[in-house]
């Protein structure tokens, strides 16, 4: 940036020149821009990027931005920067603020209502900065477009680039442009009253930083309708009972608060008020926190103040000292004027002229609210030192009195992500709350109204190798404890159970995307008995997570579970008028012929929704034809590592899903290299998971084969579908070839119209291996003639018998006998012996 170019605008640096000729258009940009919705997850994938860089000396940003800064201002703006702009703390922030990772889409916050509720922008918000806190001004940026929002900053013309330079990085990051388009950043002083009031003149919003005067003047400009969001100056102070005032830690404590950044925050104590009457004990109390702030002082250099800070200080003090003689005051001071103790007999509220200057002050409990509420609009922190019981009486007090913020003794400057400011929360200061309230039968499968617009925007898939199953189980070794609040284990039907991890925030938020797919697939809360008869215990995740998506969607369930005694689970569905089914293919199919008689005399199962399994034609046939089955479809696609993938919608066919793309990010690959298919094409599926905090899973080979599916979908949305196409692990090497599980599975069931379960079992024999087909003895009663009609259909089988290299067999068997998960109850379909 050259020294003219002053100002960001979109991504570009401009001077003063272009900067006045452009704002003339600011009303035509805004209502430009705002027709392109920003994603919040753009904004997350930007910020982490950029918060990488922020955290590295070595980086070119670094370099540029600590320039601009002392030594000691630059490691701890760009440290706080970098903490603040993490994925983690913005999508804390998200979900405390807003509610959800993706609050600007249109979603249905109760599944039995076609009412669809989201956040959106104010519009043109317009950020006027402070100039002593270089990195609020970015950060109030970054909340205006984490609610979409297109944001002028204005910063002090003596300020650095430090705002418009991260800023500009920030657009820099993203492949979108999105965030560029929406990021102005001008540097100017305010007496340009000219470009103040066109910036005003045209705001839906403005952010403004200063005091009493500073915030009148943007008020006063600021067109009718347009939202005035105040960051005003605050004062803070500490509350100590009498317990507390004897507790030298808590004294030390209190006193680190004071010198602390000087107390320029508005969280910094400037009073301190003890929990009596007496002035003796103020009195008292002043002394000996007077020698605990000496101490502290002393470890903590303090910065000489400037002249106009020094004489405030000076009058101040020489004012409490003339009191003195009234019997009102006493001063304790050091004698370099580094810090002064002033105790006051009046409880009334004081600022202090700062630069360690605090006030001790007498506030019996039962008149704090009296005593403080005319002071209510500056009133925000408020350290409290006493019992559990003191702290919960005193909270209550203080905020009937305006105070916004309780913390301990010795924290009054920290917070954590997604706390509140001055009350309120910045991202629904910036937002509007929109519905849209549609007609029921139309909708009644739109979970998003967004989907039916536009397909999504979506961050590229990382730079980063690909990762299969071992590096994920590696990877939970050393995984943080923090990110590890549920343990799911898969139900080994591919291979040997694996544990994955998650969040409790990660869950919901994969709960309740599922739910909107659970939606689209047809589904309807309002109306359909939900018997949820998936696989529980043994760590497995299908039942759990069934159950929190049904309750998502505010759904009527009865959480049976899957069991051996199906007379009593249909006893169970016909009491409870359960029309809709949950649960594996291969127990449902058990269930239905089990208790086949009951169920066809109750005649209520009218829908089917299945997970991890798939259910063949021919039983899609006699589920429809003899037990009056009228939707069969998948609940879900998905893994237990990976949580939900995809949905069906009622227009799906087959195994063609919608890819869950609020959540993740999918590539398909060449079989046999790491290249990426032509559309269209079969590949392996690799899914890169974008909302996970703990368990960062990205290029993750599922072990599944795809393709996707290109044009509209009949159902209206423009997500990406795919199809899949079974797993690598349902083709096996034997005797040299390759055989593929539904090749023979469909052979099957062409030539020999079985429509039953199948099952491989793979096993050395002498001199050649042996490869036996298992088909259920209810629909398949002549072994030999099926093991014909296979070999006659399955040409790999036929040639590897003829060289000699496999002995093949059929066997009919009762359905008992397939081996099964234990967990999940899922079919193996390939039982290797070897």
């Amino acid at each position: 940036m050259t020294t003219s170019a002053l100002h960001l605008w979109q991504g570009e640096f401009i001077d003063d020149a272009e900067a006045g000729r452009r704002l003339a258009g600011l009303a035509e940009l805004t209502g430009r821009v705002l027709a392109r919705p920003l994603p919040t997850d753009v904004v997350l994938g930007a910020c982490a990027n950029v918060s990488l860089d922020l955290a590295d000396p070595g980086s070119d940003l670094y370099g540029r931005l600590a320039g601009q800064l002392t030594a000691v201002e630059a490691a701890a703006t760009l440290a706080e920067l970098a903490g603040a702009l993490t994925r983690q703390a913005l999508e804390r922030k998200l979900r405390r603020e807003l509610g959800g990772l993706r609050p600007e889409r249109l979603t249905r916050p109760d599944g039995r209502e076609t009412v669809y509720e989201s956040w959106a922008p104010v519009g043109l918000l317009v950020h006027i900065a402070p100039g002593n806190a270089a990195a609020v001004a970015p950060l109030s940026v970054v909340e205006g477009l984490l609610a979409g929002n297109v944001n002028v900053l204005k910063t002090s013309s003596s300020d650095t680039s430090l705002a418009q330079d991260l800023l500009a990085a920030l657009g820099a990051a993203d492949p979108t442009g999105l965030i560029s388009e929406r990021v102005v950043a001008l540097r100017f002083p305010s007496s340009r009253q000219d470009w103040i009031q066109a910036l005003c003149g045209q705001a839906d919003a403005i952010a403004a930083w200063g005091g009493e005067d500073a915030i009148r003047a943007v008020s006063d400009i600021a067109p009718p309708g347009c939202r005035v969001v105040e960051w005003g100056h605050r004062i803070s102070f500490a509350y100590l009972t009498r317990e507390a005032a004897t507790d030298d830690r808590t004294l030390d404590a209190l006193a680190e608060d004071v010198c602390r950044f000087e107390q320029q925050a508005c969280s910094s104590p400037q009073v301190i008020y003890l929990d009596t009457p007496d002035a003796d004990d103020v009195f008292a109390f002043a002394g000996r926190f007077a020698e605990r702030l000496a101490k502290v002082s002393d470890d903590l250099r303090a910065p000489l103040p400037g002249p106009a800070e020094q004489a405030e200080i000076t009058t101040v003090q020489q004012l409490a000292r003339l009191e003195q003689h009234l019997g009102l005051t006493r001063v304790f001071a050091a004698d370099d004027g580094s810090w002064r103790v002033m105790a006051d007999t009046r409880p009334a509220l004081d600022a202090s002229p700062l630069h360690r200057s605090v006030w001790v002050k007498p506030l019996p409990r039962h008149t704090v609210t009296a005593t403080l509420r005319p002071m209510r609009r500056y009133l925000q922190t408020a350290a409290v030192g006493g019992s559990p019981a003191d702290v919960a009486e005193l909270s209550r007090a203080l905020f009937a009195a305006g105070v916004t913020r309780v913390t301990p003794v010795g924290s009054m400057l920290e917070g954590y992500e997604g706390e509140p400011h001055d009350g309120v929360y910045a991202l629904q200061r910036y937002s509007r709350r929109v519905s849209v309230r549609a007609p029921g039968d139309a909708f009644r499968t739109v979970a998003c109204l967004d989907d039916l617009v536009a397909p999504p925007v979506l961050p590229p898939a990382p730079k980063a190798p690909l990762l299969g199953k071992e590096g994920v189980q590696r990877a939970l070794v050393s995984l943080d404890p923090r990110h590890a609040h549920l343990y799911f284990r898969s139900g080994g039907s591919t291979g040997t159970p694996a544990l994955s991890v998650f969040t409790c925030d990660d869950y919901d938020n994969q709960m309740r995307a599922a739910a909107d797919g659970l939606l689209a697939a047809g589904f309807d809360p309002a109306r359909d008995r939900a018997a949820n008869l998936f696989y529980c215990g043994g760590m497995y995740g299908s039942f759990i997570s069934f159950f929190s998506i049904l309750e998502r969607l505010n759904a009527t369930q009865i959480p049976m579970a899957a069991g051996p005694d199906h007379a009593m689970t249909v006893e169970a569905l016909v009491t409870h008028g359960a029309d809709t089914l949950f649960g594996m293919p291969s127990y449902l199919w058990q269930l239905f012929h089990a208790e086949a008689d009951r169920l066809c005399a109750y005649g209520g199962i009218r829908k089917v929704f299945y997970g991890g399994e798939h259910f063949t034609p021919e039983q899609r046939r006699v589920l429809t034809e003899e037990f009056g089955v009228e939707v069969i479809r998948s609940a879900a696609y998905g893994s237990t590592d990976l949580g939900p993938l995809g949905y069906q919608c009622t227009a799906g066919e087959g195994s063609v899903h919608h890819v869950l793309t609020d959540l993740h990010t999918l590539e398909i690959l060449d079989p046999h290299t790491d290249r990426p298919v032509k559309p269209g094409e079969p590949g392996r599926l690799v899914f890169t998971s974008r909302a996970r905090a703990g368990q960062r899973l990205e290029r993750y080979e599922i072990g599944d084969l795809g393709r996707t599916v290109e044009g509209p979908c009949a159902c209206g949305s423009h997500v990406p579908r795919l199809e899949l196409l079974g797993r690598y692990g349902d083709v096996v090497r034997v005797g040299t070839y390759f055989v593929n599980y539904r090749r023979i599975l469909r052979a099957a069931q062409e030539r020999l119209g079985y429509h039953g379960e199948m099952q491989l079992l793979v096993a050395p024999g002498s001199g050649r291996e042996v490869l036996t087909v298992r088909l259920d003895e209810q629909y398949a009663s002549d072994p030999e003639a099926a093991r014909e009609a296979l070999l006659a259909e399955v040409t790999e089988l036929a040639s590897a018998g003829a060289e000699g290299l496999l002995a093949f067999a059929v066997e009919t068997v009762r359905r008992e006998t397939f081996e099964r998960t234990s967990t999940s109850g899922k079919l193996r379909t390939v039982v290797d012996l070897r």
